[in-house]
């Protein structure tokens, strides 16, 4: 594998590098990372991984000076899930001066769910993002379903801006007990750990209920808030949207996702389940 730290060279590298799948992420990475990248393999001939901690989507008060930085377990991993190249530049190669332009997502898809509770944070985002593809010029590039606003948000962008480049949305990795794999899983204490899964088992009980015929949604929603507050969580939302805009949906709609973000002690989980 490969390390470029500036623009310059990771252009370079890949003038004669074929089809380039990227991968972006923030590093400390774990088993979804790495299924990212075996998925990536699949759509190109050489897999690009950037690496970079975005302080712009970052509010004032959120954890980007605590974000963990494991840049040589992370070369380790890569390098077992045959990575290409890596490009892991510093703040100032990225952000030579202060940024002054940014990537303005649609208010509707980024003032809700997420967005209602890290305001900014998809503007910051959205911005990284498109300077990545600017920089590295991929053919594709891997998301998440995870974090299915931010594959929303990024894979329209993508379409409205007419890139040419197709965003492939990857299934959540789990752990056995069904919590969704998340850096943040590690702030989680061992009393904690156990019920963590609690927000994917809701949400699953929600699917199940909607696929039976349920269509209070309403009251779903407000049955696992309150589940999640009787167990010692501070939930910010439970809700079930359209997949394709994450707005509310009407009785008849189909194609639908139930997402939830919580705290579980000092620890922010989210996750999501399509229906």
């Amino acid at each position: 594998m490969k390390i470029h730290e500036t623009i310059t060279g990771l252009r370079s590298a890949l003038k004669d590098a074929g089809r380039v799948v990227l991968v972006p992420t923030m590093g400390n990475l774990h088993d979804g990372h790495i299924a990212l990248m075996r998925e990536a393999h699949k759509y190109g001939d050489t897999v690009l991984v950037s690496i970079f901690v975005n302080r712009l989507q970052f509010r004032p008060g959120e954890d980007f000076e605590k974000y963990p930085r494991t840049f040589t377990a992370d070369c380790e991993r890569l390098v077992a899930a045959g990575v290409d190249h890596l490009f892991c530049p510093v703040e100032s190669e990225m952000y030579p001066t202060p940024q002054r332009y940014y990537v303005e997502p649609p208010a509707e898809l980024i003032n809700i769910l997420e967005g209602e509770f890290r305001p900014g944070h998809f503007r910051g985002v959205a911005t990284v993002v498109q300077k990545l593809f600017n920089i590295a010029q991929p053919q594709v590039a891997v998301f998440g379903k995870k974090d299915y606003q931010q594959m929303l948000v990024l894979s329209n962008m993508a379409h409205d801006l007419a890139l040419p480049i197709e965003i492939i949305a990857a299934d959540t990795v789990r752990a056995e007990d069904g919590l969704a794999l998340s850096s943040r899983n590690g702030f989680l204490s061992p009393q904690e750990r156990p019920e963590a899964p609690r927000l994917h088992r809701l949400l699953e009980g929600m699917r199940n209920a909607i696929l039976a015929g349920e269509r209070d949604l309403a009251q779903l929603e407000r049955a696992a808030m309150a589940e999640l507050q009787a167990h010692g969580w501070k939930p910010d939302y439970i809700a079930v949207r359209k997949q394709s805009n994450l707005q509310r949906p009407s009785t008849d709609d189909a194609s639908l996702v139930a997402l939830g973000a919580a705290r579980l002690g000092a620890t922010r989980l989210i996750d999501n389940l399509e229906i």
